[in-house]
């Protein structure tokens, strides 16, 4: 809630200007939406792999708090959107790496691990992927 504490008035017209860039998000996102379900209903029956329940990492519930204006429940309800699907496109994302290469990176260089990675075979060993 950062912008309810820069909203001073030459901050108004700065969102005003950027929320045709954040709403153009919009089709891409639902573009991504529907290819990685179609991926996740087709591969995960072929690998036997279980299936993620989308309703565990999407929730678009602020837009019944009664205290909010329309344009920030439309916003809430965005951002619920687009953050919980990101979210479980990176679980299937990960169950996928997890499937077909479970081996973490190399460490170094300011890397952030992914945290889906934490159960992986070390980077570089050879020996203990061998007896796989």
């Amino acid at each position: 809630m950062d912008f309810k504490k820069r909203a001073i008035k030459k901050s108004v017209l700065r969102h005003w200007i950027s929320f045709p860039i954040i709403y153009s998000m919009i089709i891409p996102i639902i573009i991504l939406d529907v290819f990685t379900e179609i991926f996740h209903r087709t591969c995960f029956l072929l690998y036997g792999l279980p299936y993620v329940k989308r309703s565990n990492y999407i929730k678009i519930d602020r837009y019944k708090l009664q205290y909010l204006p329309f344009l920030e429940k439309v916003g809430c309800s965005f951002c619920g959107y687009t953050n919980g699907l990101l979210n479980y496109v990176t679980k299937i994302a990960g169950d996928t790496e997890k499937y077909w290469c479970g081996i973490k990176h190399s460490k170094g260089n300011g890397f952030v691990e992914p945290k889906h990675q934490k159960d992986f075979l070390e980077y570089n060993e050879e020996e203990v992927y061998k007896k796989l």
